[in-house]
């Protein structure tokens, strides 16, 4: 792969701005279709605001999340058409999933960004890592070209950005709101977590704790165990009935954590209990800022566990913020990690390692979308299957909360905040195209979903099937010398059956859910 060296000028026929992993392969994508129709590779170009020697891969990679949230299919879905745990998964995810050696959900970030690298190397795109905007160059609504501040001019005729803040877009003049605005809380957001990796503790060792604490949090005559609880909750009646009870399930059983062929799903805050009443700080994500949630562990190896647990509260400027200083994480995040690294090495690790970035889960969306997406219109199926590029299912979790979205239900007389059940919708792409600027599509949780349905956007399974079908859809429109917006997800779809690469499609409406979903999403949207 060749390195873009700095000059005036340099013309390419794609842009991509950001380098998450959706982004990526829409490149990849687009790079491959052109070369099945022209017998030769287009001029791409990959640039992004992180250090390309950290890797290459955005938060899956230099934000280290190594546990992937995948694709929720109901068990009678996968029986009938005789469908994989996860389901059928676009072309392209399965080639990298592949590539990068993961066996069920563990993702190792360095074998993730050798396989972009390598994917991105074949299609001969360029790269340039640490930019930063100055300004962007238009012709009437068309986006032409990014002037960065130091210097260079990049033209091309079509652009993708997959940053989580969809900053392209945002310099390009599409409209965008911060976290929660379709809500009409754009202060409220999800919020961040500085993945890290801890070198040494065995799976076998962390079981026995977790399994030797449960039965001490359970026994009430265990008053120093008790005393845990309480520092944990600080002394709030409320949270210390909460915590007592997530420590056994319905069958009286101990919630002990379950361990995968390349993963632990842990079960309850047992583990939340120890770090907090070990750091003397409240297990609440408003009082005290950071909390050590229930982890979501990857197993990189037998004494390499990379953890998705320590989540960083957010406002919606902040999430802004964070994304345009490259995702860095704060003094006061790396000085947490101080205390979670003398608090593991009590428990047998040798070294605990932060990421180079953060997780930004989301940070706003985009308005002006061709054909926005909400989360009623998921739970009702999405893109009709005739026209659809694959199907995923995901939960609307939105981990940490929504702050004020409770207190604005129940001045709109709506009882309930919580939609459980899982939509499994069809994908499309005109939710990642833009009116406003026709030939810039934004494939990220920062696309154009309103209401609830960033919580099932958010998720790279999903979004790597978006960009599969933008990548064609960016080559298609190279090709007849349209914009992005004026392709339909049937063109991509011709694609995808011509070449073999449709996967199944299997979307469901779940129309009285749906209905209900459009009702507060409605009254909620409305100020």
């Amino acid at each position: 792969m060749t390195s873009a060296t700095p000059s005036v000028t340099r013309s390419y026929d794609i842009i991509g701005f950001g380098d998450e992993v959706p982004g990526v392969l829409a490149l990849v994508c687009a790079a491959r279709e052109y070369r099945r129709r022209t017998g030769r590779f287009p001029k791409t170009l990959l640039m992004f605001k992180g250090n390309s020697p950290d890797g290459v891969g955005g938060h899956l990679v230099r934000g280290g999340l190594a546990y992937l949230d995948r694709a929720m299919v109901p068990a009678d879905v996968r029986q009938s058409l005789n469908l994989s745990t996860f389901g059928d998964p676009s072309a392209i995810y399965k080639e990298f999933l592949q590539k990068a050696g993961v066996a069920q959900i563990a993702l190792d970030p360095r074998k993730a960004d050798a396989a972009l690298r390598q994917m991105l190397s074949e299609v001969k795109a360029d790269i340039i890592s640490r930019v930063q905007i100055q300004s962007v160059l238009k012709k009437d609504d068309l986006l032409a070209g990014i002037r960065l501040t130091r210097g260079e001019t990049y033209l091309a005729r079509q652009f993708i950005d997959s940053t989580v803040n969809a900053e392209l877009a945002q310099y390009a003049g599409v409209d965008k709101v911060q976290g929660f605005g379709t809500f009409g809380l754009p202060e409220s957001e999800l919020p961040v977590t500085l993945v890290f990796e801890t070198e040494g503790l065995t799976i076998a060792a962390l079981k026995q704790f977790e399994l030797d604490f449960l039965k001490r949090l359970t026994n009430p005559n265990d008053a120093e165990a008790q005393r845990f609880i309480q520092i944990a909750a600080g002394n709030d009646a409320k949270l210390i009935e909460q915590l007592r009870k997530d420590l056994i399930d319905a069958n009286g059983q101990l919630k002990t954590m379950y361990v995968g062929l390349d993963h632990i799903d842990v079960r309850c805050k047992a583990l939340s209990i120890a770090y907090h009443s070990f750091r003397g700080k409240r297990w609440s994500l408003e009082k005290s800022g950071a909390i050590l949630d229930q982890p979501n562990i990857a197993i990189l190896s037998p004494t390499r566990l990379s953890w998705n647990a320590l989540l960083c509260a957010c406002t919606g400027l902040q999430a802004e913020q964070l994304a345009r200083a490259a995702a860095k994480p704060t003094p006061a995040m790396l000085q947490e990690i101080t205390f979670l690294d003398r608090w593991f090495k009590s428990l047998g690790a040798t070294a605990v390692r932060p990421a180079t970035e953060l997780y930004i889960r989301h940070a706003g969306n985009v308005l002006g979308a061709v054909d926005p997406l909400t989360g009623a219109k998921m739970m009702a199926g999405a893109v009709p299957a005739n026209e659809a590029l694959g199907t995923f299912g995901y939960h609307l979790d939105v981990r940490g909360g929504i702050v004020g979205l409770g207190a604005k239900a129940r001045e709109k007389d709506l009882t309930s905040v919580s939609f459980h059940h899982p939509p499994l919708f069809n994908v499309g792409i005109q939710h990642a195209l833009l009116n406003t600027v026709p030939n810039l599509a934004v494939i990220s949780p920062g696309s154009g979903y309103d209401g609830y349905a960033c919580a099932a956007g958010r998720i790279v399974e999903f979004n790597v099937a978006v960009g599969q079908g933008v990548g064609i859809a960016a080559a298609i429109a190279l090709l007849s010398n349209r914009a992005l917006a004026d392709i339909s997800n049937l063109e991509v779809r011709q694609v995808l059956v011509q070449t073999n690469q449709l996967p199944r499609i299997y979307g469901t409406s779940y129309l009285a859910e749906a209905i209900r979903l459009q009702t507060f999403e409605q009254l909620m949207m409305t100020a």
